[in-house]
């Protein structure tokens, strides 16, 4: 199975899908969207839409995709079998308030 992930390097929704991939020990792409800007932009074309995680298995595009979705997609498709290992965070859910607030610290303001 060959799976790529659009993923950032700090946010929930892309912590769970990596828990989730990892709890069934798929081996997978990970492409950092928030550091490398041209990922970003591959995967806006490639999923014709701006959020993220995105994930690809096998040609197929899950766009705007929880860890859950991804878990489900797959137990649902048979690519992998259920488990009852847990993950180490929740698979869906959003940017905790502190990376939330780090993001906002983080953006240059400009006055010209």
């Amino acid at each position: 199975m060959t799976i790529i992930a659009y993923l950032k390097p700090h946010c929930g929704w892309s912590r769970g899908v990596r828990a989730i991939l990892q709890k069934h020990d798929l081996a997978f792409e990970e492409k950092d969207i928030i550091n490398h800007p041209e990922l970003y932009a591959e995967m806006v074309e490639k999923s014709g839409q701006p959020l993220s995680p995105c994930v690809i298995v096998d040609g197929v595009m899950l766009a705007d995709v929880s860890g859950e979705e991804v878990e489900n997609y797959l137990l649902s498709k048979n690519l992998v079998n259920p488990t009852k290992k847990e993950t180490p965070v929740p698979t869906d859910a959003p940017c905790t308030p502190e990376e939330e607030s780090a993001k906002v610290a983080s953006k240059t303001i400009r006055f010209f």
